[in-house]
């Protein structure tokens, strides 16, 4: 139980996309891209008068979540990767719901 309760060391924590050691700058960026276009998409979405940016930027983050998925190389990758695609895809759903596309 005492290693249970010891500090690691006073270290912050890092998000680490490169957990095997090796770089992977296109996969991490697919990754950053595909959670950011999900989020922003999300936060269009609640907005009835952005639809039109929350479906568009819904259908990239989505299409763009899936290629990012097939080509990523580590589970951190394909974390951001899972909640950039259900971000996306809820914001697609709200957005077409609330207008669609087009403005």
């Amino acid at each position: 139980m005492t290693r249970a309760s010891r500090s690691t060391g006073g270290r912050p924590f890092r998000l680490r996309l490169n957990s095997d050691g090796r770089r992977h700058p296109v996969e991490n960026v697919l990754s950053i891209v595909t959670l950011a276009c999900g989020l922003v998409a999300l936060v269009c979405a609640v907005i009835p008068g952005a639809h039109a940016l929350a479906a568009w930027l819904g259908v990239v983050g989505f299409v763009g979540g899936f290629y990012s998925q097939y080509v990523s190389a580590t589970t951190a990758e394909r974390s951001l990767n899972i909640v950039g695609i259900v971000a996306s895809f809820v914001g697609v759903a709200l957005g077409i719901y609330h207008g669609g596309f087009f403005p």
